[in-house]
């Protein structure tokens, strides 16, 4: 079952830092809640993780969302503002969950008070579940206000660790190259064989369709052959002519058998041909990729800007660098976003989208930035819709990217470089290239 949640974002506790604290216990309702009489806080983890995302833009297409189909992150809070209240919307959102978590429903309808029903819930996040249950707590009639604010918590905890599995992404990532340089010699041990074996092959089929035209030839012969036989009136000839004929279809047995070697080796060379084609596609993307990331990731080495590659400085000596403003992403990896940006000839200035500083700086912060740039999976909900009114108003080019890794960060900063923007504004020339 697929969960996905946004950590940090939940209406209530936009992205503060501060400590949760447990909710006081209140009389249970007399009937299931419905996702408009939920608590607002709740409504973010549950459109996140209880509503897939193909299920979202069909919802988003059938009540004509403003947002765009292709993002996820606008797509999702605007279903997280229309659920708050009962609507057209909120009301078909009710019936798709009823229906699409029907018989967890019915199980946890079995519980009889908030103690059952906590332990409904803690079974089955102990086997992985999440969605399902966790519509059904929340909805439960004998679920208390502590119950729901524990799988609340529980479902904030576990986006935290989801993020923290990326930290392994870099490890992999150093397993891979090294992986690569040895797929990148297999390979190419592999072509040269598989070199060897075609040729070889082409000389066989030549041999082949040789005796094929024999084969031919013989075929005629026997025509003949049968013709004349009814000719022959004499015993003598007509013995003779069968021990010929007899040896003659022995032959065009053997010629027959031949033939159907030669079907098999042509398809056996046509696998061969396949395979080493998709070994050298496979050769050159592993090339390519590889390229890429030593590009990205591997500090230039003897380039003083008077090199016939094509590779230019970030910024002249006298020149001032290009500020760029970075709104949101994690705060841990700040001083990995400037130490790459400065690489780049790039001076980069930080907003946390709200967490410690205020949002009243983002006005002039963006004014005084060239560009602007935000991990749209590591801001709040606030945070996102004031800077994106920001960069249209003032016409100042933004980059809404979705990965607040390193990694991720390079590459949308390789993207604003080659002057690609999401919130469209005057022609901006392209930063200096990541090479």
């Amino acid at each position: 079952m697929k969960a996905v949640v946004v950590a940090g974002l939940f209406p209530g506790n936009p992205g503060t830092g501060a400590v949760l604290s447990a909710p006081t216990l209140a009389m249970a309702p007399a009937r299931r809640l419905k996702l408009w009489e939920l608590e607002e806080k709740y409504h973010c983890p549950v459109i996140g993780t209880c509503v897939p995302m193909e299920d979202l833009v069909r919802f988003a297409k059938r009540f004509h969302f403003c947002a765009e189909l292709h993002d996820e992150f606008a797509l999702h809070v605007e279903a997280v503002n229309y659920s708050i209240a009962r609507n057209e919307f909120a009301e078909a959102l009710q019936k798709h969950l009823e229906r699409r978590y029907a018989v967890t429903v019915k199980h946890f309808n079995a519980a009889r008070s908030d103690e059952e029903v906590r332990g409904l819930w803690r079974e089955s996040l102990a086997r992985g579940e999440v969605a399902a249950p966790m519509w059904a707590t929340l909805t439960h009639k004998h679920a208390s206000t502590a119950t729901r604010h524990l799988v609340y918590a529980d479902i904030h905890m576990l986006s935290h660790q989801v993020g923290a599995g990326k930290a392994a992404d870099a490890r992999r990532l150093g397993f891979l190259e090294r992986e690569n340089a040895e797929q990148r010699h297999s390979l190419l041990a592999e072509r040269r064989a598989a070199e060897r074996r075609e040729a070889a092959l082409a000389r066989r089929v030549e041999e082949l369709e040789t005796k094929l035209a024999r084969l031919g030839k013989a075929e005629q012969e026997v025509s003949e052959l049968r013709a004349r036989l009814v000719q022959f009136e004499e015993g003598g000839v007509m013995v003779d002519m069968g021990r010929r004929l007899a040896e003659l279809e022995h032959a065009n047995q053997r010629l027959l058998a031949e033939s159907q070697r030669i079907w098999l080796l042509e398809k056996t060379l046509a696998a061969t041909r396949a395979e080493a084609t998709r070994f050298a596609a496979e050769r050159d993307q592993l090339g390519a990729e590889c390229d890429a990331l030593e590009r990205m990731l591997m500090p230039d080495e003897g380039c003083d800007g008077d090199c016939d590659s094509g590779c230019t400085l970030a910024a002249d000596a006298g020149d001032e660098p290009r500020s760029v403003l970075c709104v949101g992403g994690r705060t841990g990896l700040v001083a990995q976003y400037r130490a790459l940006a400065q690489r780049l000839g790039i001076r980069l200035v930080h907003h946390d989208g709200g967490q410690e500083e205020a949002l009243s700086r983002l006005p002039d912060m963006i004014a005084g930035a060239d560009a602007v740039m935000c991990p749209t999976d590591c801001i709040n909900h606030a945070a996102y819709h004031q800077l994106k009114r920001h960069c249209k108003r003032s016409g100042k080019p933004c980059l809404l990217f979705r990965g607040a890794s390193v990694s991720g960060f390079a590459v949308a900063l390789a993207r604003l470089s080659a002057g690609q923007v999401s919130i469209a504004a005057a022609p901006m020339a392209p930063m200096a290239p990541m090479g």
